[in-house]
């Protein structure tokens, strides 16, 4: 007794969903642009910061001396004044820009090739990389542990601000992307389809 064909369709559909591809449409497109801007600009910024090192070196020595702060008494012992470990700082900010910049191109290779789901979750994971060097380390460590908004000269607060609010519009709209309706549907939640009936939304 042989299979129909509208048998083995059904049966290479419910045990080969990995096969079939989800949705790309207008908010999928949003995701890859975003993805791809902010790549472009991390990627920039850690190509400058390894080719012109010294520029944001001071910087950095900088915020972490607290030399340019009001020097309150009650906050200047949190300084670091090792020339050693304010370079270290430095250098472990551009391995991890570069290491997020990386993860964001590969997010843009994945949208391109529109693999939704593994975009999703490789943009998603090069976006938290970023909100969490510029949120929880340029503006909450450098900018209240190390008083950055006390200085004039020194202050990156407005750029992280930025990248911070840029990345994270970035973030929600690359997870917008997620279980949308009308895609491709589930194996576990498509019964029994006979000939001329189609599987409902997913």
């Amino acid at each position: 007794m042989h299979a129909s064909p509208e048998h083995s369709r059904t049966r290479r559909e419910q045990t080969s969903p990995s096969t079939a591809r989800a949705p790309f449409g207008v908010r999928e497109a949003a995701a890859a642009v975003l993805t791809v801007t902010v790549a472009l600009y991390i990627a920039l910024v850690a190509f400058g910061n390894i080719t012109d090192f010294d520029t944001n070196r001071q910087f950095v020595r900088h915020v972490l001396a607290m030399d340019t702060t009001f020097r309150d008494e009650d906050l200047m012992w949190r300084a670091v004044t090792s020339r050693t470990w304010q370079d270290a700082a430095y250098v472990a900010i551009i391995v991890w820009e570069t290491a997020a910049a990386l993860v964001l191109i590969a997010g843009c290779w994945l949208w391109l090739r529109r693999d939704v789901p593994r975009a999703r979750r490789t943009s998603a994971a090069g976006l938290l990389m970023l909100l969490l060097l510029f949120g929880a380390g340029f503006m909450a460590v450098g900018g209240e542990w190390f008083a950055m908004w006390q200085s004039e000269k020194w202050n990156g607060l407005d750029a992280a601000i930025r990248i911070v609010v840029l990345s994270g519009v970035s973030l929600l709209t690359v997870l917008a992307t997620a279980d949308r309706p009308g895609g491709v549907a589930h194996p576990d939640r498509s019964g029994p389809s006979g000939p001329g009936t189609r599987p409902g939304p997913g």
